[in-house]
């Protein structure tokens, strides 16, 4: 090989060297591991190390100049997993925390956000609530030099020991998961642990219907461990009534809450022993106006139309039985409707009260109408007997004509007004076989009866005057019905208001 060729090579190997060396310097100084802050110092304690986080090697030494001794990338750190700092992997979680030890205390607060629905039909409440737990862990205890907590959501509950709190009566319950679960898991370098979940519960609420829809209504909702008793873990109230909390925007449309407060006792089961329980007691008022709308003034609007048909003439009769039957089937629409929103208690409640009363007094004045029409059917019957009885007698009794000044009938007051106009017939009848020039128009026709049948008579017409004087029937009607349905309201409002 020609010696030119040979220089030529060893230059380019020097060439070759050179850059590589310097390839190997700049890729040593950005693979360097950072220098770690100690806990208690921040950037400006320490002039020398400059963190610089997406920036090139040419940008960080602009910024830092020649007399910067090392550059530390933020974004290049070791980060210390929570298994390790919390050292889950190094206990048993599956028991609880001083197993075999005293019980555990385990304080609860619950903040209620919604008050959902009241079921009167399915006697249960649907309530929306946080439901805080605290209690310590000496297992979850890690140095820290701030003594800040950490806070983790849903996944870490999963490794560690959470008390076992359910709901005692409930139906149906849940944990909300919009968009992740709502659990929040917050530990504190000490050890405490606060334990938190947006939960959704319908439990069932024991109701007494006896006073609706006056009545006030108390709900309780049921917090107990399922598996530990007492002798492994307390729960208890951590802040007393404190330690309830409720939104001032709650509300209901059918009730007014009145009071929450909570309490506490002991559960004894026989087959597994006592437990610690927790009780949030809230008392509701129902609101009467709907009812007053609905129920109570149609019901006494059709009473009151039923009371029309004792001003109309009792011989109407397809107006008044029409008037009456309609009440009744309205009444009755409306006790139907009421009992199909209640469940079926075998109790009588203070609306059934009411309405069937208000029933009652409908369906006595279609009872009325049916003894005024009764009564008048029979009169009519008897007048129709005497009016025959007397055209008999008539034939066979002298008539006397002439008398001056005389226009009435002596009927030895056996016989009402009403028969003697029936008899009009009789006396024209008379007048016409007498001599027609007689212009004279006083007549005195006397009717002598048996003194026996007299007698009987006059005290069969006195005794039931009043009865068979339907006109008489529907007057008292008039007054005897509105005073005793008002007094009926007056003693029914005090008794349940």
């Amino acid at each position: 090989m020609p010696y030119n060729a040979r220089v030529l090579l060893l230059l380019l190997c020097v060439i070759l060297m050179a850059e590589s060396r310097r390839q190997g310097s700049r890729r040593k100084r950005w693979s360097e591991p950072e220098k770690t802050l100690k806990p208690g110092k921040n950037l400006g304690e320490t002039p020398d190390a400059v963190v610089l986080v997406g920036k090139t090697g040419l940008e960080a030494d602009m910024v830092n100049g020649p007399l910067s001794r090392r550059i530390v990338d933020g974004t290049k750190s070791r980060k210390l997993k929570t298994s390790h700092l919390l050292r889950v992997d190094e206990h048993d979680f599956t028991m609880r925390p001083a197993f075999a030890g005293p019980a555990v205390p385990v304080g609860v607060d619950v903040q209620v956000e919604s008050l959902d629905s009241i079921s009167e039909v399915d006697m249960d409440f649907t309530m929306t609530l946080y439901l805080r737990h605290y209690w310590k862990d000496e297992r979850l205890a890690f140095p820290s030099a701030t003594n800040k907590s950490m806070t983790f959501d849903g996944r870490l509950v999963k490794k560690i020991w959470v008390p076992d709190v359910f709901f005692v009566h409930s139906k149906r319950s849940f944990i909300h998961d919009t968009t992740t679960d709502n659990i929040m898991l917050r530990v504190f370098p000490d050890g405490h642990v606060l334990y938190s979940l947006r939960v959704t519960v319908t439990a069932a609420c024991n109701m007494d219907f006896s006073r609706f829809p006056l009545d006030s209504q108390t709900c309780t909702l049921e917090l107990e461990s399922y598996a530990y008793t007492d002798e492994d873990l307390m729960l208890y109230w951590k802040s007393g009534d404190e330690s309830l909390s409720t939104d001032d925007r709650i509300s209901l449309s059918q009730f007014l809450i009145q009071k929450f407060h909570t309490t506490s006792r002991l559960a004894f089961y026989s087959s597994t022993g006592w437990y610690n329980r927790l009780y949030i007691n809230f008392t509701l008022r129902r609101h009467i106006f709907f009812f007053l709308l609905q129920t109570y003034f149609p019901a006494t609007l059709m009473v009151m139309l039923s009371w029309v048909s004792f001003w109309i003439d009792r011989r109407a009769v397809p107006a008044r039985v029409s008037l009456g039957i309609t009440t009744v089937l309205t009444m009755s629409t409306i006790i139907t409707g009421v009992n199909a929103s209640m469940p079926r208690v075998s109790y009588i409640k203070a609306v059934d009260i009411y309405l069937w009363v208000s029933f009652v007094f409908v369906f006595l004045s279609v009872l009325e109408y049916a003894a005024v029409n009764y009564l008048t059917t029979v009169r009519d019957g008897k007048d129709r007997k005497l009016r025959e009885k007397l055209k008999e007698q008539s034939q066979t009794l002298p008539c006397t004509c002439g008398m001056p000044h005389t226009k009435t009938m002596m009927l030895d007051g056996m016989y009402s007004e009403a028969d003697a106009n029936s008899l009009a017939g009789y006396t024209r009848a008379s007048m016409a076989a007498e001599d027609p020039s007689d212009k004279q128009e006083q007549m005195v026709v006397h009717l002598a009866l048996d003194n026996e049948s007299t007698e009987t008579k006059k005290k069969g017409i006195r005794s039931f005057r009043i009865i068979q004087n339907t006109h008489t029937i529907d007057t008292y009607s008039r007054m005897i019905f509105p005073g005793a349905y008002i007094l009926f309201n007056l003693i029914y409002w005090c008794v349940y208001c």
